[in-house]
């Protein structure tokens, strides 16, 4: 039997505790160039935080994530910001501890709840296992209950995603409002519109049959795209009849491509420049109330090192970040968990499966 997924409570911090109460404010040095942080900044996490200012109050920053740095803004609002983003004359946190002696707090045991607590999707600790019972109809709820509050939930995908024929039941999940950003790369896009133009993905049929000149599909598909000037301009012209991007397009899902090195094409909605891709994927990952990652390894550690592992909710205050990560093999989430994307739940199973048992449980769950 699976076991109910629960809701932990936030405690935060006391800091009427002489220690915090006591602790100094902290300590802010200006950055003498763009992009270079003075020597002993703080170093930031994905965790909930607290910087300590002038006037003795604790405050969370504002865009938290991990491999970030703390700068205080001109009307003293906290902010985590890249270190390339940091300008001359900046005020970055200096200072290594983390247990507010230097007046910066990280609050790791905020989630903590005891063993017999935690279920299947208590982000905070659950382990990653094959052997693990997946609670689908929990998942199918706490999707819905995110589409009733109007969150936002963001969908990092890999073009397995396409080759597994899981194609449709995305396509049912951005049409019924449960996608409100899609991050992934060209390829997920170029074989996504390969199946729309030419039937095919990767070459191969539905059935996973090899065709005639296959291996030239997906450039066809892509030089199609480049002619048409845009995604978004091969829909309007009917080339793109169907499948992800045309779901996006037609519902106004925003997605960010990422290019690689690799990338045939790419396709000219594809952003190159690796900062500029991260910028795009990051305006996302501040609004994210929940993050669904299918089957791709590069793209979920990518955006895991932006995602916070909590978010506040003008409600409920602070409020863990659902992050389900879905692979066929347990090595992928063990490793995102590993740099740093504590909260990530791993369900080891294959896209298909994944796709079309959460797309009948949310379907049982509106009915």
């Amino acid at each position: 039997m699976s076991v109910s997924p629960v809701r932990v409570p936030y405690t935060p911090p006391d800091f009427s505790a002489p220690r915090l109460a006591q602790a100094p404010a902290a300590r802010v040095v200006a950055c003498v160039a763009d992009g270079v942080l003075p020597d002993g900044f703080f170093a930031t996490t994905n965790l909930p935080s607290y910087v300590k200012g002038e006037d003795g109050r604790w405050t969370m920053p504002r865009e938290p994530r991990m491999d970030g740095c703390l700068v205080r803004g001109a009307d003293g609002v906290w902010w985590v910001r890249e270190g390339r983003r940091v300008r001359r004359g900046d005020l970055v946190v200096v200072g290594h501890a983390e247990d507010g002696s230097e007046g910066v707090l990280v609050h790791a045991s905020g989630f903590d709840v005891s063993p017999e607590a935690a279920g299947d999707f208590h982000f905070m600790s659950s382990q990653v296992s094959r052997e693990k019972p997946i609670d689908y109809s929990q998942l199918a709820r706490m999707l819905l209950d995110e589409r009733r509050r109007e969150g936002y939930i963001v969908w990092v995908t890999g073009p397995a995603l396409v080759h597994s024929r899981a194609r449709d039941n995305l396509v049912w999940f951005i049409r019924h409002g449960f996608v409100q950003a899609l991050l992934a790369g060209n390829a997920v896009a170029a074989h996504d519109i390969e199946a729309a133009v030419v039937g095919t993905t990767l070459g191969m049929t539905s059935t996973g049959a090899p065709t005639a000149g296959g291996h030239s599909a997906h450039m066809r598909a892509i030089n199609a795209v480049r002619a048409a000037g845009s995604i978004a301009g091969a829909v309007r012209d009917g080339l793109i009849g169907g499948g992800i991007m045309h779901a996006c397009v037609v519902e106004e899902v925003p997605f960010v491509l990422a290019g690689s090195i690799r990338d045939d094409g790419p396709l000219p909605d594809v952003i190159t420049d690796a900062v500029a891709a991260q910028d795009a994927m990051r305006a996302h990952t501040v609004k994210a109330t929940m993050a669904v990652m299918v089957a791709t390894a590069l793209h979920s550690i990518a955006v895991g090192n932006m995602l916070p592992a909590y978010y506040e909710d003008p409600e409920r205050g602070i409020v863990e970040l659902p992050t389900i990560c879905v692979d066929a093999s347990e090595f992928l989430v063990s490793k995102l968990k590993d740099r740093g994307t504590h909260q990530a739940v791993g369900v080891v199973t294959n896209a298909q499966d994944f796709m079309s048992i959460l797309r009948a449980a949310v379907e049982d769950a509106m009915a």
